[in-house]
């Protein structure tokens, strides 16, 4: 009769044969990424504006593709052309509600369409902020 030493010892983990997969090569490799969003939106932006979850996803979206990813047009606040349906996919939202966010967002002045996909983000969220802490687009406003 096999004791249940010799069966454990002779079982191998999955999580440990994935884990040597990847050492190998042979599978994507993971790194976590990060972003930088001034505490100033964790401190004045969410409190004083009382967004909605939606609007804050939309918001932080159009804000990373403008201030954190490679744009270069990031000295004027402007993102690159991206499509409202990418980005309803990407945000697990309904094309609606990106749309109402976007109209809410423009009401608050964070945001300005450009062109359909295309829009004008400030690096500190409000015009306010922006020149407290001396952002000016190269002289780009709208």
């Amino acid at each position: 009769m096999v004791d249940l030493q010799s069966i454990l010892a002779e079982h191998r983990s999955k999580k440990m044969e994935d884990s040597s997969h990847n050492k190998s090569g042979g599978g994507p490799q993971l790194k976590p990424t990060s972003s930088e969003i001034p505490d100033i939106f964790f401190d004045k932006i969410i409190v004083d504006f009382k967004l909605s979850r939606i609007e804050i996803l939309v918001l932080v979206y159009i804000y990373r593709r403008v201030w954190c990813f490679p744009n270069l047009h990031r000295s004027h606040g402007i993102s690159q052309m991206m499509s409202h349906t990418e980005m309803a996919k990407n945000l697990s939202l309904a094309i609606e509600d990106v749309y109402s966010a976007l109209r809410k967002l423009e009401e608050y002045d964070m945001i300005r369409t450009i062109r359909a996909g295309q829009y004008f983000s400030r690096r500190f969220f409000s015009k306010e902020m922006d020149k407290v802490f001396e952002q000016t687009y190269d002289d780009f406003e709208l």
